[in-house]
């Protein structure tokens, strides 16, 4: 296969295992699983938080810039309008689709946050990487004096699991924008590191090892700084204080928090990439691409059949974390065999056909 090809199917493998992470996460959030579990389980649960959304998010930045490269690379301005008409329309199925969730009480939809996403795509297909690059510092800089001088709280329920005045304007905008579960400040600055990436040699053959010994290395680094800092600081200020400015958790989303999600993205990419160039013709690893490739169709489907089924047998707010891994484990094993099957007979899945047909 040539590399090119083998690139894009590296990157549906890692999409498959960002919805995965995700499928945990989320149902960890559904359940209201928190702390009747053993604490090593908490802490394989934790290692999902915030990592395999900001992975999807990454991936979505990467698959524009390669979606776009032809106009990018031309300049033509008849390809740069088709383009740009393409994001436009799939912000809009995209916004439909989260709306949609949301209205089902799915309050960590991240579908309405991608349509904002499709919208700096079609505004940032054409411009310098030096501007993209300028564009993720101010994002991340100004979400983070948005942490301080704002109440971060704002909008939250004790728990942080129901967001009180969503449906208001103002409530709308103020979780969309700062405070939601993926708020675009600083969200969007892992979108924009994808564009960047998906611009560059970066996960090319040649520079895989590199990329993993370098990204793997600095999420180590940023994790321990976290700890470091909140250790120091504590005294000075409060544990709690402490936590909310350095701690590496998707809420709040810190700079230390983006920086190491974005690290450990990079990690699990050059690691998929690695693995699909050694082992790419193993039947699991075939399935499990094709698990990547349906991706969209199952981030809605984990929502609306698995919650869905659970709720229909009053089980869904279990608060069982064990539960709520083994459940998604087995709804991600049943994804990849529906996958593997559709796939046979269909050239996408349900979801990404109607958006094809849409776009």
């Amino acid at each position: 296969m040539s590399q090119p090809s083998q690139r894009l199917t590296a990157l549906d493998y890692a999409r498959a295992w960002a919805i995965f992470g995700m499928i945990i996460v989320n149902y960890k959030l559904a359940m209201q699983a928190e702390n009747a579990d053993p604490a090593w389980l908490r802490a394989i649960a934790g290692l999902f938080e915030g990592r395999a959304s900001a992975l999807f998010v990454v991936l979505a930045g990467i698959g524009v810039s390669l979606m776009t490269a032809k106009a990018r690379r031309s300049m033509d301005k008849d390809i740069i309008r088709r383009n740009r008409k393409s994001l436009y329309r799939r912000s809009v199925f995209l916004l439909t689709a989260g709306m949609l969730l949301l209205l089902m009480d799915w309050n960590a939809d991240i579908l309405h946050d991608y349509a904002v996403f499709m919208l700096v795509a079609a505004v940032l297909m054409t411009v310098s990487d030096k501007l993209l690059l300028g564009l993720t510092v101010v994002s991340l800089l100004l979400s983070q004096i948005w942490l301080i001088v704002f109440d971060y709280s704002k909008g939250w329920d004790a728990n942080f699991h129901a967001y009180t005045d969503f449906w208001t304007m103002n409530g709308f905008i103020r979780n969309l924008l700062w405070n939601g579960f993926h708020p675009i400040f600083p969200w969007v600055c892992f979108f924009l590191i994808g564009m960047w990436i998906g611009r560059k040699r970066w996960l090319e053959k040649e520079n895989q090892r590199k990329i993993l010994i370098y990204s793997l290395s600095g999420t180590v680094v940023l994790e321990m700084l976290s700890y470091s800092l909140i250790t120091w600081t504590s005294p000075i200020l409060d544990p709690e204080s402490a936590a909310y400015l350095f701690a590496t958790k998707p809420m709040p989303p810190t700079v230390l928090y983006v920086l190491s999600a974005g690290c450990s993205a990079l990690t699990i990419l050059s690691t998929c990439h690695y693995v699909i160039h050694k082992f790419e013709n193993s039947r699991l690893n075939q399935a499990i691409i094709h698990t990547g490739q349906l991706s969209l169709s199952h981030y809605i489907g984990h929502i609306i059949i698995g919650l869905g089924f659970l709720e229909a047998i009053n089980y869904l707010e279990n608060g069982k974390l064990s539960f709520a891994i083994a459940y998604g484990c087995a709804y991600f094993i049943i994804a990849i065999v529906f996958s593997h099957v559709w796939r046979k007979w269909m050239k996408r899945g349900p979801v990404e056909w109607i958006l094809r047909r849409f776009c």
